[in-house]
């Protein structure tokens, strides 16, 4: 009622509610009662609101009525809750409204996660190139020009705007000071481009000919002088065929061991040449050569060679082929196949059209001027000429008495050969050489990149050595840390003994290819650490370490050392390996892991007896043990020991375990029964025999692991 008097009137309910509260009341003239009922009655005089309304609410008016407003306890006592401890200059909303500050809360600090800027460079790759400016740079680094331009103010080189042309050996050392990886664009681009011999690599599985086939055809015989008749190095040749035409052939070995030799050679080659035995078809080594020519994106030419064997089948050879996704000529494909042999020297004219002709289709041109780019195939340490390095140059033109940088290794070019030994002022496009004057000897793999100064060449090396050794302190953390988180399974880890091992070999290649070797018989119970790797002959500080560490050494198509040498390591008990042949080094060390196995233990049945006839052994005293039971058995098989576990079973079910007690033969004390002998047998704590039982002797042995070594030459060791 007093809500519809107020809305005649003109008044807004919502304001006659605020103006009901205690803080206004007054200033308007508003006064409260209790009614009867205990609620709360506010009188509120006419004049007051219209007074209030119109800026003078001091004049009041003595004849006013009075409007009641009747509200129940429940309702103000809500209302008084509501408005107490507010100011109406806080309701205000908009813009300049006052916020109400709340108390803190309570809550555990969580840090702030942090940004993983260190591992995601340590894992980028970041292209490079001549005449890159610090900006473009910057975009690829993640890096802002500022920091970037102080890395060139430590290299000792003159900043003057983010814009201008950097050389690419200072946008390396740049990249590696960021902790990035550094892959170098070269342009192709010169003034002189001129066609290049084509370079082949002839891959294959082990003993199908590939060396054989090469001696055919530049009429040498450098299969008879490998050891064991098999490949173990890679070797560059340039051959002249008989058209006239150069062509730069690549030889890599077939054994399982040197994996990585077989992609280094697809990895700078032009074609691949695929051998395959027509009496032996496609082996594991074939299809890895296989994938490594689809990976390294370049033409297969297969050369079926031995096919003037009787039980050679070309035939089931392509179809071999076919079914690994091979598309041959014959069948609509565009892979050439040649039937070959080496021993008759038939077919070498095809295979040479072949390879001519695919070469002419690809178009093969390099730049000849400008600096070299060179690709390392092999490397080994001379005892007279020093470190040695064979590469094949890309592009370019390698000169002699220029500052190189291989790897993380440098030097001046002292002499350049070729590959029969001669010396030569400069190497030219898909020309294979041996480089001279090296100061260390690099890595299978390294680019050979020329640099215009000696002080370059020092800065570039040392900025690559520190990289190297960041990256593998970091593997080796990560390992450890690895090795160290706890497992989800509870399980017992077995025990695993260590086999340090010392490798030295003749060339860098080989090396690598042994220690990959050696690394596969890594056993649950045998861990495999190769301590120390190096090229050239077995020397006293190889003995000395390997003392320290308790090592074997490994010796791998090296020379025998002195016999100070020798008889050194037989003082200090270090035993030498030498050997020649892959499949010998990795017997012999497989069977020293086998030895040296801590093995497994596990129950075996020793012995069956049955039991023919019960004898009770009554009036014992307790003291003595009570009255107990004998079988009275015949050994069926095996033996029965003593010192064993016995097994009673009954109707095939096992009825009870324990020690032997008593074990008699001829009322004789003996500890052991063979087989087809009859014997007095009491199993501690058991007296319930019955005639037909079998008895069993249950020993325990230590199994070791075995050595198993495929037709293929891959080895394992095959834990139980």
């Amino acid at each position: 009622m007093a809500c519809r008097a107020a809305g005649k009137r003109g008044i807004d309910v919502g304001l006659t509610r605020v103006l009901t509260s205690p803080s206004l009341g007054h200033a308007v003239g508003l006064t409260s009662r209790t009614s009867l009922d205990g609620a709360s009655v506010r009188y509120i005089p006419e004049s007051s609101f219209s007074s209030f309304l119109q800026g003078s609410g001091h004049h009041a008016t003595k004849e006013s009525s009075i409007r009641c407003f009747h509200a129940s306890r429940e309702l103000w006592a809500r209302r008084k809750n509501d408005n107490q401890g507010v100011d109406l200059k806080t309701q205000k909303k908009g813009k300049f409204a006052k916020r109400i500050k709340k108390p803190p809360v309570d809550a555990p600090y969580v840090p702030p996660k942090l940004k993983r800027i260190t591992k995601s460079l340590q894992d980028k790759t970041i292209d490079i190139f001549e005449g890159m400016t610090t900006v473009e740079l910057a975009k690829r680094t993640g890096q802002s020009v500022i920091t970037l331009q102080e890395f060139l103010v430590n290299l000792g080189e003159k900043v003057v705007s983010e814009f201008d042309p950097l050389k690419i050996d200072v946008a390396e050392l740049v990249v590696m000071e960021v902790g990035a990886n550094v892959r170098r664009q070269h342009s192709n681009e010169g003034s002189e481009i001129l066609p290049r011999p084509v370079v082949v690599t002839v891959m294959g599985h082990v003993d199908h000919g590939k060396t054989s086939l090469l001696d055919a055809l530049r009429q040498t015989s450098v299969a008879a002088k490998e050891a064991g008749g098999i490949t173990q190095h890679l070797g560059a040749f340039v051959v002249r065929m008989p058209s006239g035409a150069s062509i730069t052939f690549l030889d890599t070995p077939g054994h399982a061991a040197f994996s990585a030799m077989r992609a280094r050679g697809a990895a700078v080659t032009d074609l691949v040449v695929l051998v395959v035995a027509a009496d032996d078809g496609v082996m594991p080594q074939t299809l890895e050569a296989i994938s490594h020519a689809k990976s390294a994106n370049v033409p297969v030419v297969v050369a079926i060679n031995k096919c003037d064997k009787p039980s050679a089948n070309p035939e089931r050879v392509k179809l071999q082929l076919a079914s690994e996704g091979f598309l041959l000529e014959e069948m609509g494909g565009d892979i050439q196949v040649v039937e070959v042999s080496a021993v008759t020297k038939t077919g070498l004219d095809n295979l040479e059209e072949a390879i001519l002709l695919q070469a002419e289709m690809m178009e093969l041109k390099a730049r000849v001027d400008g600096h070299a780019q060179a690709y390392v195939v092999e490397a080994k340490l001379d005892k007279g000429r020093g470190p040695l390095a064979t590469a094949i140059v890309k592009a370019g033109t390698l000169v002699c008495g220029q500052h190189v940088v291989v790897g993380s290794e440098w030097g001046r070019i002292r002499a350049i050969r070729d590959m029969s030994g001669k010396l030569t002022e400069r190497a030219r496009p898909a020309m294979p050489v041996v480089i001279e004057g090296l100061k260390g000897l690099p890595m299978a793999g390294d680019d050979v990149t020329v640099v215009e100064t000696e002080e370059r060449a020092r800065m570039l090396s040392a900025g690559r050595r520190r990289k190297y050794e960041k990256d593998r302190l970091r593997q080796i953390m990560e390992q450890r840390t690895e090795t160290n988180e706890p497992s989800e399974d509870d399980s017992v880890v077995p025990e695993r003994t260590e086999m340090p091992l010392i490798v030295k070999a003749d060339v860098q290649g080989t090396v690598q290819a042994v220690t990959d070797a050696l690394r596969t018989l890594n056993s649950p119970q045998v861990f495999v650490n190769v301590v120390h790797v190096g090229v050239g002959p077995i020397s006293q500080s190889d003995v000395d370490l390997a003392q320290a560490c308790g090592a074997y050494i490994v010796g791998f198509n090296v020379k025998s050392p002195p016999s100070s040498i020798s008889q050194a390591a037989i003082q200090a008990g270090t035993k030498i390996m030498q050997h020649q042949v892959i499949y010998h080094l990795l017997d012999e060390v497989g069977n020293l892991i086998v030895d040296k196995a801590p093995g497994t233990l596990e129950t075996q049945v020793a012995g069956e007896a049955e039991v023919l006839n019960i004898f009770e052994l009554r009036g014992r005293s307790k003291s003595a043990g009570g009255d107990i039971k004998i079988a009275g058995c015949r050994v069926m098989g095996g033996h029965f020991s003593k010192s064993s576990t016995m097994r009673l079973l009954r109707s095939g079910e096992e009825v009870f375990e324990g020690p032997c007690a008593s074990l008699k033969t001829n009322k004789h004390d003996v500890e052991l029964v063979e087989k087809g002998n009859e014997c007095g047998l009491v199993i501690l704590g058991c007296n319930d025999f019955q005639i037909g039982d079998v008895i069993q002797c249950l020993e325990q042995v230590v199994r070791k692991p075995k050595l198993i070594i495929s037709d293929n030459g891959i080895a394992r060791i095959e834990c139980y």
